[in-house]
């Protein structure tokens, strides 16, 4: 339509991995298995399906609004203040209301290359001019983004660890690039993979905040957690940044049933301990295998591995054929890479087994 604002069609709608389902109807397969969203492979705690089962009975009701119980509890495991918080649909939400709150048309945005599609999806629908800086092997090019900034400069994405490469910054790396950073700029931390992350360098950007106001974190309960189907992330901020989101933000965003599971699982943290520790041996299962293959790959800080194929969506194609569902990255501009997530011990056996059918 003519009236729609010209900059919308420049715009290539996110595209999300193939349900289970579909692939199992356009193919005709009995057996199916996902591993191309990052999702947990494992169900949530018991606890959470309990409480879930239990909550079920008020669905009638809205939800609260304000996030009351789970702000209060999420706030002590954090160990930051109440009002530091926003809840969205999804870490997702929070990117947009961010983008929404600060950035104008003709405003910049500053962010990796390849990188969270969702980051120049967001800055693009409201007329922003994006500066991509390309990874160098896989890792940020943060003297390359220094370089970008300006006084036009509304935000810096950085996904930590990062977002199909799987790779972090360190605290050091951090620190140097908050100094160069003007206190007018949100620093936007996308930590959406951070309970995954073992190494002791990582930073701490809640803590940072007490000295770079200007920074905002975001995580999930989709990844860790095993709450993708309930759509419910966070944001930490200082109060200021929290009530301009809020203002944005739409009544009811976080429905009662996401909710209820987010407190539980928060509740069950030995459960998803031993996820992590599960999801750590069987990445290394992964890296031994694609060795033995001869297979290049990303080191991972994540639950995910980026693998280079000859052909991503020739691979992807023949990989789906067998049933197994993964990431072609071509759409990122890796046309030789294919992102895989890390499944249970019975899904990864199947997958390397396909893989080497197929290669």
């Amino acid at each position: 339509m003519k009236v729609a604002n010209s900059y919308i069609f420049d715009v290539k709608p996110y595209v999300p991995g193939k349900p289970i389902e579909e692939v199992k109807r356009e193919l005709k397969l009995k057996s199916v298995i996902k591993l191309a969203s990052n999702e947990n492979p494992y169900p949530p705690s018991p606890k959470v399906l309990a409480a879930l089962a239990k909550s079920a009975k008020d669905i009638n009701r809205y939800p609260d609004g304000g996030c009351f119980a789970l702000r209060g509890v999420l706030a002590k495991h954090l160990k930051v203040k109440a009002e530091q918080l926003i809840f969205g649909n999804g870490s997702d939400e929070i990117i947009v209301l961010a983008v929404k709150a600060f950035v104008g048309q003709g405003d910049e945005v500053v962010m990796a290359k390849p990188s969270f599609l969702v980051y120049s999806i967001a800055s693009r629908l409201v007329g922003a001019k994006i500066h991509e800086v390309p990874l160098k092997n896989f890792r940020y090019d943060l003297e390359g983004m220094k370089a970008k900034l300006n006084k036009k400069t509304k935000i810096v994405f950085i996904g930590n660890p990062d977002n199909p490469a799987g790779t972090y910054i360190n605290v050091k790396e951090t620190e140097s690039f908050m100094k160069a950073v003007s206190q007018d700029t949100l620093v936007f931390f996308d930590e959406a993979y951070f309970e995954f992350v073992q190494a002791k360098d990582y930073p701490d950007t809640l803590a940072l905040m007490k000295k770079y106001p200007n920074i905002i974190t975001t995580r999930t309960f989709s990844k860790i957690y095993a709450l993708a189907g309930l759509r419910i992330g966070y944001g930490i901020a200082q109060p200021e940044i929290v009530d301009i989101l809020n203002r944005l933000r739409e009544p009811f965003n976080i429905n009662s049933m996401a909710q209820t599971a987010a407190l539980a699982a928060l509740s069950d943290q030995k459960y998803y301990r031993g996820i992590i520790q599960e999801t750590q041996e069987q990445r290394q299962y992964f890296y031994d295998c694609l060795g033995s293959m001869g297979l290049k790959y990303e080191v991972s800080f994540t639950n995910f591995i980026l693998i280079r194929v000859n052909n991503a969506s020739q691979t992807s194609a023949a990989l789906l054929k067998k049933g197994v569902i993964v990431r072609d990255m071509t759409v990122w501009g890796l046309s030789d890479y294919i992102r895989v997530s890390i499944g249970t011990v019975s899904e990864n056996r199947r997958f390397i087994k396909a893989l080497r059918e197929v290669l």
